[in-house]
């Protein structure tokens, strides 16, 4: 599936409906429905979610309220080859959740040790922007796991299908949504 495939998919029905289990039984919910009724996580831990929820709002203000936690989890949950995850495109071994636990622990990881034993949810804004800022450009002395621009990439790529991946994401940014237009041809 090619990227533009991928962005053409969210950006329909992709996001708008995944199934989400609650009680046993599959529900569709878009990740900001799931993210406003508590849908409990399948894969990722407490710890986990507060790091992307952090690292997601940190990268695309409105991630965390869109459900960046529930959409990744719910996408680790799905055989691999259906995941809309930017780790898919990008190439990452499977199964995905090896690498958003290693990313995820290499971020609080880094932030303890920079920051005085403080995770990455812990920092002021300045302080995740200034964090955010030197894993981008690879710059973090003792970073282990993934590569922090890598990481970053991935992440941000994320937190954007999510938040502006979905008609209020497209309405948000003043982009008359046209499904019926061949993604090629809308731009």
């Amino acid at each position: 599936m090619s990227d533009i495939e991928r962005r053409a998919l969210i950006k329909g029905a992709g996001l708008s409906a995944l199934a989400f289990s609650v009680g046993g039984a599959e529900i569709l919910l878009s990740p900001r429905q799931a993210h406003a009724q508590n849908i409990p996580f399948r894969t990722l831990t407490p710890e986990q979610v507060e790091t992307l929820e952090a690292l997601g709002e940190t990268l695309v203000p409105g991630a965390k309220q869109a459900g960046i936690s529930n959409f990744v989890d719910q996408q680790l949950s799905i055989p691999h080859g259906e995941a809309l995850l930017e780790a898919r495109i990008l190439n990452v071994r499977p199964p995905y959740a090896n690498f958003y636990r290693a990313a995820l622990s290499a971020v609080d990881k880094a932030s303890q040790a920079k920051n005085g034993d403080k995770k990455f949810a812990q920092l002021s804004a300045d302080e995740r922007y200034g964090f955010v800022d030197l894993m981008r450009q690879n710059k973090i002395e003792g970073w282990q796991g993934p590569a922090g621009p890598f990481v970053y990439l991935i992440l941000r790529s994320d937190a954007v299908d999510v938040v502006y991946g979905t008609m209020e994401g497209y309405a948000a940014l003043g982009i008359p949504y046209m499904p019926h237009i061949a993604p090629e041809k809308r731009w």
